[in-house]
């Protein structure tokens, strides 16, 4: 089964409604219903927090974060050993780190699939399959 691994810009896309979000909305209905599963790194869970407390404050951070958490996707805690390899991506890739974690965890099974409206990701569409978002 398909198991579609989440970066921040795409669930940011569809919190904002912006180009894409149509296409996330599909991806949290079919996990609803059973037909594939969704996950997202402790990283980019904090990344999300964070760019939600920063435009609208703690009570709106809360707010959509209870909202996330209502989807019941699954949000992966982070090793050591994940933690070394996504350091090892953003040197190999030159991606940012956080976005090393959303790589990282694509990469541990073919299954995956990672989803994103980030395009620095294209350095990296060799080592996993990726979905990227329309541009905005």
């Amino acid at each position: 089964m398909t198991k579609f691994v989440l970066d921040s810009s795409a669930v940011l896309r569809m919190l904002d409604k912006e180009a894409g979000w149509e296409r996330m909305a599909e991806i949290f209905e079919s996990h609803a219903d059973g037909s594939c599963g969704v996950c997202i790194s402790a990283v980019q869970w904090g990344e999300i927090a964070g760019a939600i407390k920063k435009r609208g404050g703690i009570s709106e951070q809360n707010r959509v974060m209870r909202k996330l958490d209502e989807l019941q996707f699954e949000v992966k805690a982070v090793t050591w050993s994940e933690a070394i390899r996504a350091a090892e991506l953003r040197v190999d890739r030159g991606i940012s780190y956080a976005d090393g974690f959303a790589l990282e965890l694509a990469m541990q099974s073919p299954e995956h699939v990672l989803v994103t409206a980030d395009y620095d990701f294209k350095k990296a569409v060799d080592l996993v399959k990726t979905e990227f978002l329309p541009v905005k």
